[in-house]
């Protein structure tokens, strides 16, 4: 067999996964010579061996790559012929002018797990044991290419032991960037009152111990702080409510294993797949009997309980089951109501120490905060709610860019994201900008993704909206280095994230059905019920629901009562010819002053949304009068919809509009004829579905259009976009909605960069 010499260029999630111990093992086992290496750009193999030990390593490598790695590109090429001494790994090489994806952080592995509780290990009940299969990986990486200098594991010098293992392909932590062990890596303590009171092991055993009496711990995670305590424990939760500020949002919980969870919650195989999976994410799941009392205390308005599972050493040091030991946790963001999470040491004392009674701390530097992942499952696909931890920043493929862009987001639930080439990084949840410190946030991981992505934006994006924050930061940035700025409309970039994540052509224009809550529309109002014909570079807006009145703005949206009124107000009925729930929110003089915004439009915005609509009709049935976060009456509405009810309500189509007004005179009709609320609510959505329908087989009828496109907030409802599916179906079209990114305003800014893209001539296809 003739001796020959190949180079082969490996691109994609490619570093710290375990690509270069493969590929030396490999290339052992059919005996050939050459070298490894990772670039700034992927990985580079040079081999020298018989064609047919060649031809089955490739195949090999191919099939079968390390089961982390996700390859976007493998060429082989011939390459001059060359001897090689063995096979050998290189040092890495660095290229400025190079880029590669990074791996998100990942769910501790069976390996380590088995190890973490094995007496005999030397890593017995370390809080940090990895290996190259899991553990941080995007929360410490300062620079690429992904070695250790380039992570925040940089100044634990690694001891004899670990820098054996570190240097040893045939073991599972060769190069594992943050190998550590008791005697050379991070170690944890436990403090109260600024006083440190036990370390190591006794720091754990204290936490444990101050969890049991009912205190509020921080504890320091993979990607930022905690706030912990006993789910079960209403006095405790009733104290975290009032110190975080969190007077009704849902509580994310934590539970050792999978059995103790269905103490609480229905588990399919489909979500004990994904609770356990490397991304390990916070999974949305319908209460058993007991957990409807568990949701009374952590998650009031809802049938669903978001749990995970624990994801990291600590964690599972932290909740290892005991007799006293609570067996559910909460496990919810460490900051105060609306600002970013903590993630310094630092930064927990002085913002968490009014919050919690005790803090568990080590000293791993997180150099990049991430929240938890939010997601529910939908016929077996994962529908993300929030994208973050084991997610972020796996990018997304796009046809090639010719200028590389940075589109800022939204002002709710904020991503950005990041073009260059091939890929759109879209980042990790920033959440709210709605302070100065969500925006530092924001600007510090513009700031890092650019470094670690290698990306100078040529071309800006930002929302229409002229108030939000992102929006300025992008003006002024346009401003600033003289770049050109486009403004996108909101529910345009909603369709187009939808249609880029499901890999639909640029060009073929798609139904966007863009149920949300807020977007700034071309004509000032705000729009929210949209239906779209959309491709990425323009859009039509064929049809919206009715305007609506929204009486002093953002009072309205706080205190959904005013909705309520609103909607009756407009349908033409007498509020006072019979006693509505909402009454008791409002008085004489509120009332009065709702009515005049209403007739005379003074301080009353416009509004198609949907998620204005879903707050007044909860509040017209009795439901919440005032909300303390965003969607709660309509999570509420969602919750008691009765799943037995088949009727619907009428939304009539009318010369371009899909008319409300009719809907509440059906409401109210059903409110005097003492129709329960749980049959009403379902009504509701069963006619939202059966409109969905309506409205897309019209542009059908009249383009010829078959594909539908499900973006905006309203969608995350579980309830609606499975009956809307279902029904679409059923009508012979085809349905999309985001799988890799949120439906909510968290994948807006894909859609604002490929618009921005589209309409200045840069994307190639």
């Amino acid at each position: 067999m003739p001796i020959l010499n190949k180079r082969l260029h490996i691109t994609g999630i490619v570093q710290g996964v375990g690509f270069r111990p493969t590929v030396f093992n490999l290339a052992q086992k059919h005996a050939l010579t050459g070298w490894v290496l990772n670039s700034a750009h992927g990985v580079e193999i040079e081999l020298r061996g018989e064609e047919n030990d060649l031809q089955a390593f490739i195949a090999e490598l191919r099939q079968n790559p390390p089961p982390l790695a996700v390859i976007d590109s493998f060429t082989v090429e011939d390459a001059p012929a060359e001897n090689f001494e063995g096979f050998h790994i290189h040092h890495s090489e660095d290229d400025a002018s190079d880029f590669l994806p990074v791996s998100p952080d990942l769910n501790i592995c069976p390996d380590c797990r088995r190890e973490l509780f094995d007496p005999a290990n030397r890593r017995f009940r370390y809080p940090f044991i990895n290996c190259t299969n899991c553990g941080p990986r995007f929360s410490i990486v300062t620079g690429i290419p992904y070695d250790r200098p380039n992570t925040s594991m940089a100044d634990f010098p690694l001891c004899p032991d670990c820098a054996g293992e570190y240097q040893d392909p045939a073991n599972r932590r060769f190069h594992a960037q943050p190998i550590a062990c008791p005697v050379c890596g991070p170690q944890v303590w436990y403090e109260e009152d600024g006083k440190r009171l036990a370390e190591r092991e006794d720091a754990i055993q204290s936490a444990r111990n101050a969890l049991t009496e009912g205190k509020i711990l921080a504890v320091k995670g993979l990607g930022g702080f905690h706030l912990v305590c006993d789910a079960k424990n209403p006095q405790t939760i009733e104290k975290l409510r009032l110190r975080k500020r969190r007077s009704g949002k849902p509580f994310a919980l934590m539970a050792f294993d999978v059995e103790s969870i269905r103490l609480y919650a229905r588990v399919s195989p489909e979500e004990e797949r994904l609770l356990n999976s490397p991304m390990a994410p916070v999974v949305l799941l319908e209460s058993t009997p007991a957990g409807k009392e568990l949701a009374r205390l952590v998650a009031p308005d809802q049938n669903r309980l978001g749990f995970m599972l624990p994801y990291t050493p600590l964690h599972l040091l932290l909740l290892e089951p005991a007799e006293a030991f609570p067996k559910v946790l909460v496990m919810t963001s460490g900051n105060l109501s609306e600002e970013p999470i903590a993630y310094t040491n630092e930064d927990a004392h002085a913002r968490l120490s009014q919050l919690a009674d005790g803090f568990l701390l080590h000293d791993r530097p997180i150099h990049t905060r991430i929240d938890d992942s939010v997601v529910s499952m939908i016929d077996g696909v994962p529908h993300i709610q929030r994208r973050a931890r084991g997610y972020a920043p796996l990018p997304i493929r796009i046809p090639a860019a010719s200028l590389p862009a940075l589109a800022c987001g939204t002002e709710l639930k904020n991503t950005f994201c990041l073009v260059r080439e091939g890929y759109a990084f879209v980042s990790h949840h920033i959440g709210d900008l709605e302070n100065r410190e969500t925006l530092t946030a924001f600007e510090d991981a513009v700031r890092h993704y650019e470094k670690i992505f290698r990306v100078h934006p040529r071309l800006l994006a930002a929302d229409m909206h002229p108030d939000y924050l992102a929006s300025r930061y992008a003006r002024q940035r346009a401003v600033d280095e003289n770049l050109p700025l486009v403004t996108v409309q909101h529910h345009h970039a909603h369709i187009v994230s939808c249609m880029a994540d499901n890999q639909l052509p640029p060009r073929e224009p798609v139904i966007g059905l863009a149920f949300d809550g807020t977007g700034y529309g071309t004509d000032g109002a705000i729009w929210g019920g949209e239906v779209l014909l959309a491709t990425w570079e323009k859009f039509e807006r064929p049809w919206h629901f009715e305007y609506l009145s929204l009486p002093g703005g953002d009072a309205a949206v706080r205190k959904p009562a005013r909705m309520a009124l609103s909607l009756v107000l407009q349908a033409g009925i007498d509020p006072d010819s019979f006693p509505f729930a909402f009454h008791h929110s409002l008085d004489a003089e509120e009332q009065t002053a709702v009515a005049n915004q209403v007739r005379t439009g003074f301080n009353t915005p416009k509004t198609s949304s949907l998620g204005r609509l879903f707050d007044g009709v909860a509040a017209l049935i009795g439901l919440h009068q005032q909300i303390s976060y965003e969607a709660q009456n309509a999570i509420a509405l969602e919750t008691i919809a009765s799943p037995d009810e088949k009727a619907a309500y009428d939304f009539p189509l009318q010369d371009g509009l899909i008319l409300v007004s009719p809907l509440i005179a059906a409401i109210v009709a059903d409110l005097r004829n003492k129709i329960a609320p749980g049959i009403i609510s379902a009504r509701f959505h069963n006619g939202l579905a059966a409109c969905a329908v309506n409205v897309s087989r019209k542009i059908r009828a009249d383009k010829g259009i078959r594909k539908v496109a499900l973006s905006g907030g309203v969608w995350q409802n579980k309830t609606l976009i499975k009956q809307t599916i279902t029904a679409l179906q059923s009508a012979e079209f085809e349905v999309f909605w985001s799988r890799k990114l949120p439906v909510n305003d968290g994948g807006v800014a894909l859609g604002q960069a490929l618009v921005a893209l589209s309409l200045s001539g840069n994307l190639k296809e």
